[in-house]
């Protein structure tokens, strides 16, 4: 089984990236054949500085080395150095529906946002699908915003199979429902478009003023509170065992126990949680050459897959 999953170097990673994607994506590396690549292609369009984008490929790649990433198990590669990639991309782009792409939720909630549109940014998904396609992925990671567009994929691989016979894998997403959606600091979807995240490896001082600072309701310290209905609740499933979380349930639901002690408790359980992936992501900075080598080796494995693949392609084509 091949197991495929993509991020995308468009910012500093956040705890929704840890827990929507990175961990079950790291977790999975034991159950198949696992590749994983950072998707600078895709973060084109939103036109980053060369430099930037640059340093944050390599963000990533450290972020993902010390958060357990082995690169004995999973291929981890830059998305820019398989250009098998951009070449099935065309071969899809002919056989994709506008109006397949026009019903994409991403692209119309990015413009609805103020973003520029662009023919990246409307095209992205069909880049996205020969990302997966290319690689005959068996299933894929994604948070429940990317479901759609793994639809979108198994579209352009019925579409294509059916124009050219059985050559492209239909994939299958790997959804975690009970994180899928991570609550941001305002209590919307933790999402860098909204500025409201949680970096995973933000400095002690930032990530307390972020946690401290987390919207919540107005109820005084002696009123019962909800702690489902409460994001800092939300955020402490994510770290927390089934004990500890009754214990905090029990807390809200009794006077003397505000919003401010349960933001306590979180920030503990992030820090807690979180302190040997720091230590490790210091020794990764300490190591570059390290970091380069794992990224080079994993592009020359996946560009072998996809060249493989793609002589089947191009011969289905006519190419």
């Amino acid at each position: 089984m091949i197991i495929l999953s993509g991020i995308q170097p468009s910012g500093t990673l956040h705890i929704g990236n840890y827990f929507g994607m990175m961990k079950p994506a790291i977790a999975l590396q034991e159950k198949g054949d696992a590749y994983l690549f950072i998707a600078d292609y895709h973060a084109l369009t939103s036109s980053p500085s060369p430099e930037l984008l640059r340093r944050r490929s390599v963000d990533v790649a450290i972020d993902f080395l010390a958060c357990g990433l082995d690169a004995s198990k999973t291929v981890f590669f830059r998305q820019s150095e398989v250009p098998q990639v951009t070449e099935l991309a065309w071969i899809l782009s002919c056989l994709t529906p506008m109006g397949l792409l026009e019903r994409c939720h991403s692209f119309k909630d990015k413009v609805a946002q103020g973003i520029s549109p662009n023919h990246g940014l409307f095209a992205y998904p069909v880049l996205m699908a020969s990302d997966i396609l290319i690689y005959g992925s068996n299933l894929v990671p994604v948070g429940k915003d990317q479901k759609q567009h793994i639809e979108v994929a198994r579209d352009i691989a019925i579409r294509f199979n059916n124009a050219y016979g059985e050559i492209l894998t239909v994939p299958e997403p790997f959804i975690r429902e009970e994180v899928a959606v991570v609550p941001g600091t305002d209590g919307r979807k933790m999402s860098k478009s909204y500025g409201n995240t949680i970096e995973i490896f933000g400095s002690e001082k930032e990530t307390k003023k972020k946690i401290m600072g987390i919207v919540t309701d107005s109820k005084g310290l002696d009123d019962p509170k909800d702690p489902d209905a409460c994001p800092v609740f939300a955020l402490c499933k994510l770290f927390a065992d089934q004990q500890k979380l009754d214990e905090m349930r029990s807390k809200y639901l009794a006077p003397g126990y505000g919003y401010g002690h349960a933001k306590k408790e979180l920030l503990e359980l992030f820090e807690s949680h979180f302190a040997a992936l720091r230590k490790k992501r210091e020794e990764l900075l300490q190591d570059l050459p390290y970091v380069e080598s794992v990224l080079k080796i994993g592009a020359e494995k996946a560009s072998a897959l996809a060249e493989s693949n793609m002589k089947r392609i191009r011969k289905a084509v006519g190419l």
